[in-house]
């Protein structure tokens, strides 16, 4: 006798208000110890569709070195360990959706095609409310000669493309993530 699927369910139920060290991560979202030369952080918002706060999200990130390497064995060029640097960061939104990593800026990578990509993070929201994770790339929007290049952001039209850029603050960059509604980030399906 052959039973349909268990249809999905929404993340959870660890994602709550009164959780915010859902998923622990050891380094959290230090990607590199703090007085790292270069570092910085990102920081924004994850957004409903509304605009109002997810305060109970997780925002993961993971990126090549300042070199445009990873220590992972997938990649083509081998694997190579920097000291210091993780190549991931988790950090947890708080009541008005706010997230920080801080990490440096990675190096260019190269896509399949060896074609190379701009400097970038791969990042990942999960939430209530998701079937599955949500994954993006954060560019930096001053990057303008090596974004204009990029095999990525150059397959989505101009619009998505803007919703992809981190913006230079203060200590850093800002990039707000819309999960949905007119300004919603563009995301990828993996």
């Amino acid at each position: 006798m052959s039973r349909p699927p268990t249809p999905s369910q929404t993340i959870g139920p660890f994602f709550a208000l009164d959780d915010p060290g859902a998923l622990p991560w050891p380094d959290g979202p230090y990607v590199v110890p703090e007085g790292t030369p270069g570092a910085f952080r990102l920081e924004g918002r994850v957004l409903d569709g509304a605009g109002a706060p997810v305060p109970d999200g997780l925002v993961e990130t993971w990126q090549a070195d300042p070199d445009g390497r990873f220590a992972h064995p997938d990649d083509p060029r081998g694997a190579v360990e920097r000291p210091g640097f993780r190549g991931f960061g988790r950090c947890a939104t708080d009541a008005d959706g706010r997230f920080f990593i801080l990490t440096v800026k990675p190096g260019v990578v190269p896509a399949p095609d060896g074609r190379p990509q701009a400097p970038h993070l791969d990042l990942s929201v999960f939430a209530r409310g998701l079937n599955d994770r949500l994954v993006t790339r954060v560019y930096f929007a001053d990057e303008r000669r090596r974004n204009a290049s990029d095999p990525v952001l150059a397959s989505l039209p101009e619009p998505a493309r803007a919703t992809l850029l981190a913006e230079p603050v203060d200590g850093g960059y800002r990039f707000d993530l819309h999960l949905q509604g007119e300004h919603e980030t563009a995301f990828f399906d993996l």
